[in-house]
């Protein structure tokens, strides 16, 4: 009777696509746990585009205190230690091929470590980064001039527009998404007519909004497709008063009408809608649901 010897296979000797369909269900912190260096063939995998098109990082959370000066948060070392090494093992795997990068609202990312990722991330399409408390001007500018192709981003709101809407008018040729998490006013609605005219989607749910800029924005920004301004408290003000609206008049909706959607409500019963008049317009999202924040009526800028 021959005998035969049986050969095994071990890990490393697994195909290549198979390992990537494997990694593909593994989150941030197990793609970054050193399972690159196992063997050539892992790290081959490790490094495949298919698992950086989107590097989620919203399972990474500052662990901060809030203080009364500027950037009004502090951060403790270990966490900004903790993402450092994320992000470095990260990028370094996605090989510059990310083009939906994700960070948490409670993230703060210090100035030095954006630019870092931007250096990193030049084929960038999504951008979403809710908290610039850690950013300075000149570290946001120089992000946004290194990712031409960007096309959506999701930020906060701040206090002067200008610099950073004139950036993205003159390095993203492409740029047609915007969500602002927070309150937008005349100027606001100004600065977006003047250096965003082709813009096709804007949010601006869950917030306050002015009625004056919401005319801007509706006759300002022709080449707007959908609006979403779903649980605003939208205001009216006058030298004397400032009042809540609780209808759209037909006025609003007339110039609406053009748009392929417009994204209302501003029902009493709604949840959401409440939620936004408790918080004055400015949503403590840390109140409510893990990962409400994520949502938005818009389908493209859900996450």
């Amino acid at each position: 009777m021959e005998c035969h010897e049986s050969v095994g296979r071990t890990w490393k000797d697994i195909d290549t696509d198979i390992l990537v369909k494997i990694f593909e269900s593994f989150n941030i912190f197990e793609l970054t746990s050193g399972i690159a260096h196992v063997c050539r063939t892992w790290r081959l995998a490790c490094s495949d585009p298919m698992l950086w098109k989107t590097l989620d990082l919203t399972l990474l959370e500052s662990n901060y205190i809030k203080i009364p000066l500027e950037p009004y948060v502090y951060v403790d070392r270990l966490s900004d230690q903790t993402l450092t090494r994320v992000l470095k093992i990260a990028l370094s795997l996605s090989r510059g091929n990310v083009h939906t990068l994700i960070f948490h609202l409670n993230l703060y990312l210090p100035d030095h470590l954006l630019t870092y990722t931007a250096e990193r991330s030049p084929q960038l399409r999504r951008l979403v980064l809710p908290a610039w408390n850690r950013i300075k001007k000149t570290g946001i500018r120089k992000a946004i001039c290194t990712w031409k192709n960007l096309e959506s981003m999701t930020m906060p709101s701040i206090k002067n527009p200008p610099y950073l809407m004139e950036t993205i008018a003159r390095n993203c040729k492409n740029f047609s998404e915007l969500k602002i998490m927070g309150p937008c006013d005349i100027h606001c609605a100004s600065t977006l007519r003047l250096y965003l005219p082709k813009l096709k989607v804007l949010s601006l749910r869950c917030s306050t909004l002015s009625k004056e800029a919401l005319i801007i924005i509706l006759d300002g920004l022709r080449h707007l497709e959908v609006l979403n301004i779903s649980h605003c408290i939208l205001v009216e003000t006058s030298q004397l008063h400032r009042n809540i609206v609780t209808e759209l008049d037909e006025s609003i909706l007339r110039k609406a009408s053009r748009l392929r959607q417009f994204l209302t409500c501003m029902d009493e019963s709604c949840i959401m809608c409440q939620r936004t008049r408790n918080d004055e317009g400015l949503m403590r999202w840390y109140k409510y649901e893990k990962g409400l924040w994520k949502e938005d009526e818009v389908s493209s800028l859900a996450l």
